[in-house]
């Protein structure tokens, strides 16, 4: 607990500083990110991870935007805390920002409604005005490659051809139609609450097709546990929602997904599990039977 008693104090300290006061201290996350309960409304999460690929509070503050508008257009998201400005904040070395406090309902999200609530967030997200950067997260991962983690963990044929894919990536989905996007939109951002399915931790948020957030969410159904059902109702519900997806536009997200979240796995799991170990491989030996000027598309099946 020693480690995380000065972010505790950040945080704390700015809640009462806006009239919250901290009554509890429930630890909901601890990783690169501490997430805290800090009274019965609210949730703070703090940028623990100091010397990370992330510096400063840039891309905090797009996050707090988008969650934002978000809210205010009555999206299917986790909002803000009402009780203190949005922020971010920055205390004691710490970026952090305040969220209303969520009651999960312990089951799990029916497919069909995952797909509707990404679509209802993609239609709010058209109207978001301000500026993001432009799919950052493959950019920014081919950064993550050059890191020591990086070099340490993967061989040089690794890392060249995570590479290829992510530049490849980047070149292919920039001829697709773009969006505000969340970012990082797997089944670990969506919570199931007695308010609803919602949608949370938008940091990795940026422009791109819409197919990138609906590979992020069906990748681990549709490669790792080759369950075509699930990904068909999930796309199934986007589409009914009035979504349009582009096979090709999804075929090319999933495989920079792949690469994104393998260039990752480092800084994430630096003591990963065996599972994880085994995870990360079928990633890597899936990416490598595609190649970066395949225009074949990976066999959906989904449903018109």
């Amino acid at each position: 607990m020693q480690d995380i008693e000065l972010p505790i104090r950040a945080a704390s300290e700015i809640a009462s500083t806006h009239g919250v006061i901290p009554d509890r201290c429930d630890v909901l996350q601890n990783g690169s990110t501490l997430v805290l309960r800090l009274s019965e409304s609210l949730v703070a999460r703090i940028v623990t991870h100091l010397d990370g690929p992330r510096q400063g509070s840039g891309w905090y503050a797009r996050e707090t935007a988008v969650a934002t508008h978000l809210a205010r257009h009555k999206a299917p998201v986790i909002p803000l805390h009402p009780a203190i400005p949005p922020g971010p904040y920055e205390h004691l070395g710490f970026p952090m920002n305040f969220w209303q406090f969520v009651t999960a309902t312990g089951t799990d999200p029916v497919p069909e409604t995952i797909g509707k609530t990404l679509h209802h967030c993609h239609e709010v997200l058209r109207d978001f005005d301000q500026p993001l950067p432009h799919l950052e997260i493959l950019a920014e991962s081919i950064r993550v490659l050059d890191m020591k983690h990086a070099r340490d963990h993967f061989s040089p044929s690794t890392l060249e051809m995570l590479r290829g894919h992510l530049t490849a990536t980047i070149g292919i989905l920039g001829q697709f139609p773009s969006q505000p996007l969340h970012g990082d939109a797997h089944l670990g951002n969506l919570m199931n609450t007695t308010c609803g399915l919602l949608w949370t931790d938008w940091e990795d948020t940026f422009t791109g097709p819409v197919e990138w957030d609906l590979a992020s969410v069906i990748w681990n159904a549709l490669i790792l546990e080759e369950d075509q059902t699930t990904v068909n109702q999930i796309l199934g519900g986007y589409r009914q929602a009035g979504g349009e997806i582009s096979p090709l536009a999804l075929h090319h997200s999933l495989i920079g997904r792949a690469a994104v979240m393998s260039a990752w796995y480092p800084i994430l799991y630096p003591k990963p599990s065996r599972d994880r170990q085994i995870k990360l491989q079928r990633r890597l030996e899936w990416l490598k039977t595609m190649t970066s000027s395949d225009q074949s598309i990976i066999a959906l099946n989904f449903r018109n």
